[in-house]
């Protein structure tokens, strides 16, 4: 499971972020198409916050919805996967706009 070594990675960047105050919340935003599951970090983040500044912290997760661009007609729609065509033409020449990502968007500190 990569998500234990990510949430790891969260809690470092949070612990770096928030100099010496304590961390009330953390805001993450996921991709659908990040390979992050939202589940798996949210099970592993109370045992990597332990004895950290962010241990009881809140952890809020938003979901970015995948979306892709047409090469051939520019039209921009929801992806589901890598390999999806374009609704509207039937193109397969995409390019992945959003979804992709993987980011601390905020944190609260007191």
């Amino acid at each position: 499971m990569h998500e234990l070594s990510i949430t790891k990675y969260i809690v470092d960047i949070c612990e770096n972020s928030s100099g010496d105050s304590r961390v009330i919340s953390v805001t993450l935003e996921i991709g659908d198409l990040s390979g992050v599951i939202p589940e798996a970090i949210e099970f592993c983040f109370e045992e990597c916050t332990r004895n950290t500044a962010i241990e009881g912290a809140i952890l809020r997760i938003e979901r970015i919805e995948a979306r892709g661009r047409c090469r051939a007609c520019e039209r921009v729609f929801p992806l589901r996967t890598f390999h999806d065509r374009c609704p509207a033409c039937g193109g397969e020449g995409l390019e992945i706009v959003s979804g992709r990502d993987m980011r601390v968007k905020e944190m609260e500190v007191e």
